[in-house]
């Protein structure tokens, strides 16, 4: 099979697709009109987490392909695809006499301004670990690993995993993290102590509906520019929390079903959020208080479509571009904030992670240089045609 390779340039926008079956790398411009592919890579692997840092002038793709051989690895690309590390042992592994063993890298989560060149993963297992060296070396984070709970985790229907991991815009020192099913813990010292914070959220299956823990979280997202109101999508019910995750309220309100995996906080806007119940996208503007149905350009009759906790995201851009993938392997995206949809690629294999980057700061326009041979072409002319007039009157009077 052959790979394809793009050509990325400063201002150019970076979608990362991953696959049941491999990678892709697809890049536009802002305007957001054309889409070129690069892929697949990893042909045959499952890629459940994909992320980019552009952090200090980097343009590092990572990637968590996985074997049923040799289990899963991080690697990178700083080419766009070119060329991929290629780790002989596993960089992402427990340490000997844990008692657990890596299945799956759920999450790739690049630290924020304040923590430059650490990364985070999120495994199954449920666990977190970090890097301090750009994803060369791994460490397990002990203070969640070791929490008390743990023992009392139980898998969910895609496994124990540890799938959301959210450091950038939160308050020096804080993490949040979800797992299904553990709930969501909460971190206020960079990860040495962690707390569940989980009141308010429902857990239908268990004999008490609303425990400290073990609550199906599916997706939690932080709303723009705050670092306390959080929007989370579970297994039973949609919430906002607006003290950092301390309590939650149900905004399941006017929605299909409150059942749901991916959950998108707008880019810009703290009142809007995106989500995918059973019925394709909706959208509120206020916080939960309502939600709308944005379907235009979406198939309208028989589409039983699936979109898992990571394959749906958004850019940067104003208005903000919202992407989604399924696991038919459609990929539709928005350029006006959900109002409309198009179909970018049919016949992919299950998406199962889908995110969106801005490399580099983007190009200003070039200015246009002033029209002064346009304007001297048109004196030309004029002067050649005063110049005939005066030869022929010049000829006229000898005539006579």
């Amino acid at each position: 099979m052959e790979t394809r390779h793009v050509s990325v340039t400063d201002g150019d926008l970076l979608l990362m697709v991953g696959t049941m079956k491999g990678a892709f790398l697809v890049r536009s411009s802002s305007d957001r009109k054309r889409w070129d592919w690069g892929g697949p890579y990893f042909p045959g692997h499952a890629v459940y987490a994909m992320a980019f840092d552009g952090h200090d002038g980097s343009r590092r793709v990572f990637a968590a392909p996985e074997s049923m051989h040799f289990g899963s690895l991080i690697r990178w690309t700083d080419d766009f695809g070119k060329t991929w590390t290629n780790p002989e042992a596993a960089n992402v592994r427990f340490p000997e006499g844990s008692g657990s063993s890596l299945k799956r890298i759920w999450q790739i989560e690049v630290g924020g301004i304040e923590r430059l060149w650490t990364l985070y993963c999120g495994v199954e297992p449920a666990a977190l670990f970090e890097s301090n060296d750009g994803g060369e070396n791994w460490s397990l984070v002990r203070g969640l690993y070791e929490h008390p709970h743990r023992e009392k985790w139980q898998p969910g229907g895609g496994g124990l995993c540890l799938h959301t991991v959210l450091t950038d815009g939160l308050a020096n020192g804080r993490m949040l993290v979800a797992i299904s099913t553990g709930g969501v813990y909460v971190s206020d010292d960079a990860g040495q102590s962690w707390r569940a914070s989980n009141q308010g959220v429902r857990a239908e299956f268990l004999p008490d509906k609303h425990p400290e823990f073990g609550q199906c979280v599916h997706k939690v997202a932080r709303a723009a520019g705050s670092d306390s109101r959080l929007y989370l999508q579970s297994h039973w019910g949609l919430y906002r929390s607006d003290d950092a995750g301390q309590s939650w309220s149900d905004i399941a309100n006017g929605v299909p079903s409150d059942f749901g995996f991916p959950m998108v906080a707008h880019p810009h806007d703290a009142d809007t959020a995106f989500i995918v119940p059973l019925e394709w996208v909706y959208r509120t503007r206020d916080g939960g208080n309502s939600w709308q149905p944005m379907t235009r350009g979406l198939p309208q009759k028989e589409a039983l479509e699936t979109v898992l906790r990571d394959g749906m995201t958004s850019d940067r851009l104003d208005p903000a571009g919202i992407y989604f993938g399924t696991r038919s392997g459609k990929l539709f995206a928005s350029t006006d904030e959900g109002d409309s949809w198009r179909l970018l690629r049919d016949g992919l294999p299950p998406i199962v992670c889908l995110k969106v980057a801005m490399v580099g700061e983007p190009k200003a326009p070039r200015a246009r240089q002033a029209p002064e041979r346009t304007k001297a072409r048109k004196r030309r002319p004029a002067a050649r045609a005063i110049k005939r007039k005066g030869r022929v009157a010049r000829k006229a009077g000898r005539r006579k």
